[in-house]
């Protein structure tokens, strides 16, 4: 059944913005529940009181401090690798494609600390690497069909200490967050067991780089 207080975290969560000044209390309720409130009535077909509204924000914000008084037991320390002149490819996945991806490790040195990372979706395949194989990666993958083709991009990876990043909820969604209220887009994310990766435009690289400096910096 869908209340008042569903409908409240359901819109507050959809909005980074919203969601991260009532973080840091910066919202007037009763000023956001009569914003929310002909929005909230669409939804339910039928009136309701701006009081009712208030009263689930205010539980809301509960929760979320709940939520950060958690995440801030985590230890964020660690440091920023910055890697330039990433492209990112994404393909339609098919059994070729799996096919010729174990070949793909062949075309990256390694040695030289090049990149590669491929995030196999349901239907899709990204390859990230490094700009100097733009032209190769076309003919490696002549047959397949390209979705869409990405230039100018850089690999920010947040290395933490210790292994707590992988058992720990809301990491991931705080850094993530800083990231949205820069207005910062994220093309991909790639993570292992101490590690998170964000795929930046490199036009966002600096102020993605400070806003993550503050995040491993707490």
């Amino acid at each position: 059944m869908v209340t008042v207080s569903h409908l409240v975290k359901k819109i507050v969560s959809e909005n980074t913005f919203l969601l991260e000044a009532m973080c840091k209390n910066l919202i007037s309720y009763g000023n956001l529940a009569e914003q929310l409130k002909p929005e909230i009535e669409r939804e339910l077909q039928k009136k309701v009181k701006e009081s009712a509204i208030i009263m689930a924000l205010r539980r809301y914000e509960e929760e979320l401090q709940d939520f950060d008084k958690k995440i801030k037991k985590f230890k964020f320390q660690g440091e920023i690798i910055v890697r330039t002149n990433i492209i990112d490819f994404n393909i339609v996945k098919s059994s070729n494609l799996l096919n010729k991806i174990k070949n793909l490790y062949s075309l990256v040195n390694f040695g030289k600390g090049d990149t590669l990372n491929i995030i196999l979706g349901s239907n899709e395949v990204s390859i990230v690497t490094n700009e100097k194989y733009k032209n190769k990666l076309p003919n490696f993958l002549k047959g397949e069909k390209i979705l869409n083709k990405e230039f100018d991009l850089v690999a920010l990876t947040v290395v933490f200490e210790g292994k707590n990043f992988l058992t720990t909820p809301g990491v991931i969604f705080t850094a993530i967050r800083k990231l949205a209220w820069e207005q910062i887009n994220i093309y991909e994310i790639v993570s292992t067991m101490t590690e998170l990766t964000f795929i930046l435009g490199k036009k966002d690289s600096m102020k993605a780089y400070n806003a993550l400096q503050e995040f491993v910096s707490k």
